[in-house]
């Protein structure tokens, strides 16, 4: 196993070393555990650290947060930390410990448990392995529920029949799983599935937990996939019985998944782009407006997401329409899209293939985005302009010529305003003179 171990980046490797001294100081055996094991397994590329603590895992993450310097935050009714590095990698530390669900989708009820009880408390067998960090000990994975074999084979396996019951967004998590990774749902482990879905088991899930699991669908990097999956088994109605996921969602998904690649590429500057969010916009389509603005508010969007899907759907028609017009002036093309996030313009970049659109686009994100006048009020007052709505007419008329190229910088925006209170001072003599 220290091969596994070696492979990962440096800088995953000090935070093991330092569970290790943590470990050691405390006399509490550490883990790594759960999906990041897997992925170190399979040779996929995972970042979060998963940390089970047999003893107190929240003093552990104490200890072990004053050593690399991170923020912590725990959550005692679960006995879980989350600390967060300076350099934005992230550890999520555990007790061992035993769950009990008092009802089904319920919130688990936890007691402190040995490591195998931990691992069996688990959703599927592939992430129910653990290999202990201390040092001098024996580096072996621990296998209990056979975890390696299906990893080895291609397997997705619940540990018990009641998993789904017990927590059913394991029924998202089982086809997330088996997509991303090209496994297989093993047959037993499919017909219990299928059996809580048709048990309306998804129906008792809280709306914000299936918004998580819909969010991490989002992100993956086929996305449709998944979707098709669940839409094909009945079980995507609980989030709306109105989504449809065919054909045309397929062909949706593969423009958005273009459009985002070519941003990426030709803007790298720009602020990353929430993926999820251009997918899940384009998820609503079957929708109208009045039932959008309903599903967000059921599933708990904040309200900085709600508004950049609404912005989308509300002036879609009008955006395109107006952006495909040949010649059109740049404080126009500014005032549309500015208010616009990225994942809506991408949005109406998929929907248009218009080259006037696509001009004025490219127009927008390389020249016109972000613009702003360095020229403020005090600068007005110093040339001897009075508050008032001047200022307002002044700085419009500089910002059009911003975007015009007319001005470029703080010394010309000045002289351009400098000749307009002259111009208006020279028109006043002459009326004076009059």
């Amino acid at each position: 196993m220290k091969d596994y171990l070696k492979k990962l980046p440096r800088e995953l490797k000090e935070v093991i070393r330092q569970i290790c001294e943590v470990s050691l100081e405390t006399k509490m055996p550490a883990y790594l555990v759960g999906g990041c094991l897997r992925d170190l397994i399979l040779g996929v590329k995972n970042l979060d650290l998963d940390i089970a603590i047999e003893g107190e895992g929240i003093i552990f993450a104490r200890h072990l947060a004053q050593k690399l310097k991170a923020t912590s935050k725990t959550h005692p009714r679960f006995k879980t930390a989350v600390l967060m590095l300076p350099n934005g990698l992230k550890v999520d530390i555990a007790t061992t410990r035993q769950e009990k669900y008092p009802y089904s989708a319920a919130l688990p009820v936890v007691s402190a448990g040995r490591l195998k009880e931990d691992l069996k408390r688990r959703d599927f067998t592939v992430n129910a392995l653990a290999i202990i960090l201390t040092e001098g000990k024996h580096q072996e994975i621990i296998d209990p529920y056979g975890g390696l074999a299906d990893l080895a084979s291609g397997r997705i396996r619940i540990l018990h029949d009641l998993s789904f019951k017990d927590d059913p967004t394991r029924i998202f998590r089982a086809i997330r799983f088996s997509q991303r990774f090209d496994f297989e749902i093993e047959p037993k482990t499919l017909r219990l599935l299928k059996e809580a879905i048709n048990a309306g088991a998804l129906d008792q899930v809280s709306s914000h937990r299936m918004r998580d699991e819909l969010i991490l669908i989002l992100k993956e990097q086929d996305p449709f996939r998944p979707l098709k999956q669940l839409a094909d088994l009945g079980a995507l109605s609980v989030i709306s019985a109105k989504l449809k996921i065919g054909k045309s969602t397929q062909v949706l998904f593969k423009s958005i998944n273009n459009k985002i690649a070519w941003f990426t590429k030709n803007f790298p500057a720009r602020r990353p782009l929430d993926t999820w969010l251009v997918y899940f916009a384009g998820l609503l389509e079957p929708l109208t407006h009045s039932q959008i603005t309903m599903l967000m508010y059921r599933l708990g969007l904040c309200k900085g997401d709600q508004k950049r899907v609404s912005s989308y759907y509300r002036g879609r028609g009008k955006f395109i329409s107006v952006l495909s017009k040949k010649q059109l002036a740049p404080e126009l093309i500014f005032s549309l899209l500015e208010p616009l996030s990225y994942e809506a313009i991408i949005l109406l970049s998929v929907r248009s293939q218009n080259k006037n659109f696509k001009k004025h686009l490219i127009d927008f994100l390389k020249i016109y985005n972000g613009m702003r006048l360095c020229v403020r009020g005090s600068d007005l007052h110093k040339l001897g302009v009075l508050p008032g709505a001047a200022y307002q007419k002044i700085f419009a008329k500089v910002f059009a010529a911003k975007l015009n190229g007319e001005v470029k910088n703080r010394q010309t925006e000045l002289a351009l305003i400098k000749k307009m209170v002259q111009g208006k001072c020279k028109q006043k003599r002459s009326v004076e003179n009059v």
